[in-house]
Formats: C-alpha cells, structure tokens, sequence
C-alpha cells in the first residue's frame, strides 16, 4: 500500500507533502515516510503503533467481540471507539461524542461509499497481525526518520494502547505526543476540534534551524 500511495502521489506530481495516517493507515504513513523519506515534509500519526512491538500482534479478546464479526452493530463500534465506563461521568461525554459521530457518519444520503465486506476487514485484521510480530530490529528502522512528527491518541484505546504512542515518538528523533484524555481509538472524531487545531499548529511551524 506504501508503494501504491507513493505512485499515487507521483502521478499527482508533488514533490513534498503531509502525511496523516490514522490506525492502520498509520503504519502506511510510517512505510512511506522510511521508503521516500523527502517525500514527506511533516508526518501526523493517530493511534498509531511502531512495527514489531510487543504486545500488536491482535487486537484484545474485547476488541475482537465488538467488532471482529460479519455484523457489527453501532453500540459495539461505540464500544471500541469511544470510552465506555458505567462510573465514569466523563466516559458518558465521550459515548455522548460518538454518537454524534454516528449521526455525521450516516448523514451523507447519496454517493456513499460502498460498504466493507467482510473480506476486506479481515485482509485489514491480517495486516494488523503481520504488523504486530515482535521484531525489535523493526523498531530501530524509525530512528533514522528525520522529519518532524505528531503522534496522537486517546487515554483509553483498547485496539492500540496509548503506551505504543508514547513508544512510536520516543522511536524518532524529532516527534512529539500528544495523549487526549477520557477517549479511545476514535479520539480525533470525540476531540475533533482540539485535534485539528493541534495539527493545523503544527504542520505550521516554521522550520527548525539547522
């Protein structure tokens, strides 16, 4: 996919650019940023996790009942996303988000994207997998990325756990992390105001001398 993103982006003819890569699609960003390094101007990854590190390979058994099936309901992808606490005040904001996610989700009326199959989700759930094989040589590939990094995530993520966020930046020279409180895998869609605006700040800083 690295590869394919790479063509796509030649075929568009631009030199540099700013990558975001959220979940899977952040393991992506990290690929295209160690195969053509001075493609990627500012890098952004959200709930994101390092290849070979302990502890990726599969999602938790809890992950797997809410949406590792043909079917998923709405409550189970809130149970994944969001933060689900039955004694948490701050958790009700966050189902509270979701929901509202849900709303903006299903909004769009006409020229929806086709549904995913069954097929491709678990194509995705292998490539997780692969990914997660601990290889701790992988890890060391990271260090020799030289621009700078975002990495962001939420306090409660059940799918990829907050510790690899703070494990990705402390991989790369230059990246920061930023953990967003009382949410989950889906923190930028729960914190989406205060996500876009931490990004906006950061893809506009100017240079660092030297």
């Amino acid at each position: 996919m690295a590869h394919d993103a790479i063509a796509f982006i030649d075929a568009l003819e631009l030199i540099q650019v700013d990558l975001l890569g959220f979940s899977i699609v952040s393991f992506v960003a990290q690929q295209i940023a160690l195969i053509r390094p001075g493609l990627v101007r500012r890098l952004v990854m959200a709930s994101a996790a390092p290849q070979g590190a302990a502890g990726m390979h599969g999602w938790a058994p809890e992950v797997i009942g809410a949406v590792g099936n043909p079917q998923t309901k709405p409550e189970q992808y809130l149970e994944v996303f969001f933060t689900r606490s039955i004694h948490s005040s701050r958790s009700e904001v966050s189902m509270q988000a979701g929901r509202k996610n849900l709303k903006r989700m299903s909004a769009r009326t006409q020229d929806r994207d086709t549904v995913t199959s069954w097929a491709t989700r678990q194509a995705q759930y292998d490539a997780v997998c692969a990914w997660g094989i601990p290889d701790h040589g992988l890890l060391q590939r990271l260090s020799c990325l030289e621009m700078p990094v975002f990495v962001a995530g939420g306090d409660s993520d059940a799918m990829i756990l907050p510790h690899y966020s703070h494990l990705l930046a402390g991989l790369i020279p230059h990246a920061r992390v930023r953990i967003y409180p009382d949410s989950a895998h889906g923190f930028l869609f729960q914190h989406h105001t205060e996500f876009s605006a931490d990004v906006e700040a950061f893809l506009s800083e100017p240079p660092e001398a030297g």
